[in-house]
């Protein structure tokens, strides 16, 4: 079995369980950290496993780009070419295609699009991603779905919605003509803001034969109640007996509130570009290491915190770091950012577990300040 349910809390829909893949087992709820070009940035295969990261995604619309899906396939397929031992989500590359504007065409087969590399034309169709993704072995492939931009009006969301679901039969498709019975695929709900088209897709998506149910189109700039109030209500309309996915978001309250939906799986940059640019999460809120307040601050960036960066240096010293422009700064605030939403998200499932997760979650809200300090 791919994926089971362990547990559900008594007081809310968060679960935890199990997925299997090629590469192992995966306990969720699962923060998968972004290796878009087929590198977490700042950070190694390495560092990883010492945060306890069993899965990362990477950017199927990346690699085809750059270095190329021949390449790694001559070099043994994603896993290797990138020495990662865990398993691998490979999204579809659709959000990235869908946001280049100008420069891409949406047909009914597929898109059109420009290199953002050389300016040359690409066409990816449902099937030639599905083919891509097994080429290159990825674990868990996402299928083409059209992502569109936020606050669309009913026509414009309803064919977006339609041929996202077209496109989903066809990826189903082209995976049976594949044989590829290793690969798992997951269908993607859309349907922008418009309650009733999220409820259809939602019960399209799963009366197919999908492995998995992938939420898109949320988290796009909107209020974030207003980012719960349609996860809930689609919620409602998907087969809950496969694991459920939340693509794209990464801030820590925004993931314990959709754990207490019933979401499974998550992936986000925000962790890792944050520290690019000196910010850090704490149990309190996120902080701005350039804030001056840091200067001569000798304790580390969180008291308590059993990182590599916490256990090691002090929030004055990655300040300086940061002030300084110094590639160690991304390296360490990485590392500590990483093992803030790995361990939040650990911390979750033991709370599931334990049949305590709404007083978990609770007590952790009313620390947590949004916005930064």
């Amino acid at each position: 079995m791919f994926f089971n349910t362990e547990k559900i809390d008594k007081n809310t829909k968060a679960r935890c369980g199990i997925l299997r893949t090629a590469h192992g087992e995966v306990n969720t709820p699962v923060f998968m950290p972004v290796g878009t070009r087929a590198a977490v940035k700042a950070v190694t295969p390495e560092d990883l496993y010492r945060l306890g990261c069993s899965m990362v995604l990477g950017n199927l619309y990346h690699i085809y780009l750059q270095p190329g899906i021949r390449l790694i396939q001559e070099a043994g397929g994603l896993h290797s070419f990138m020495n990662w031992k865990g398993s691998i989500l490979t999204d579809s590359g659709g959000f990235q295609v869908f946001s280049l504007g100008s420069i891409r065409e949406v047909k009914e087969t597929g898109v059109e699009f420009r290199s953002i590399i050389d300016g040359s034309r690409h066409f990816f169709t449902p099937e030639n991603v599905i083919g891509m993704q097994s080429d290159i072995g990825t674990d868990i492939a996402m299928v083409l779905d059209e992502c569109i931009p936020y606050n669309q009006d009913y026509g414009y969301t309803k064919a977006a919605a339609l041929r996202t679901n077209k496109w989903a039969r066809s990826s189903l498709m082209e995976r049976e003509r594949l044989g590829d019975t290793r690969m798992q695929v997951f269908g993607i709900v859309q349907g922008g803001f418009i309650k009733e088209i999220r409820s259809y897709c939602a019960a399209q998506i799963s009366d197919m034969d999908f492995d998995g149910i992938a939420f898109g189109g949320l988290s796009v700039g909107e209020d974030r109640g207003l980012t719960m109030e349609i996860l809930a209500h689609t919620m409602e309309h998907v087969d809950r007996k496969r694991p459920l996915y939340f693509m794209g978001l990464g801030d820590p309250a925004g993931i314990l509130e959709a754990i207490s939906l019933g979401i499974d799986m998550f992936d986000c940059v925000m962790p890792t570009r944050i520290s690019r640019n000196g910010s850090a999460f704490t149990s309190r809120g996120r902080i701005n290491l350039k804030n001056s307040r840091y200067s001569a601050d000798l304790g580390p960036l969180e008291e308590g915190c059993c990182c590599y960066t916490c256990k090691n240096y002090s929030a004055a010293y990655v300040r300086h770091l940061v002030k300084s422009r110094e590639i160690m700064a991304s390296m360490l605030l990485t590392i500590h950012n990483l093992h803030f939403i790995l361990d939040l998200v650990r911390k979750a499932r033991a709370a599931i577990g334990g049949g305590r997760y709404k007083s978990f979650m609770e007590n952790f809200l009313d620390n947590y300040i949004t916005g930064e300090k």
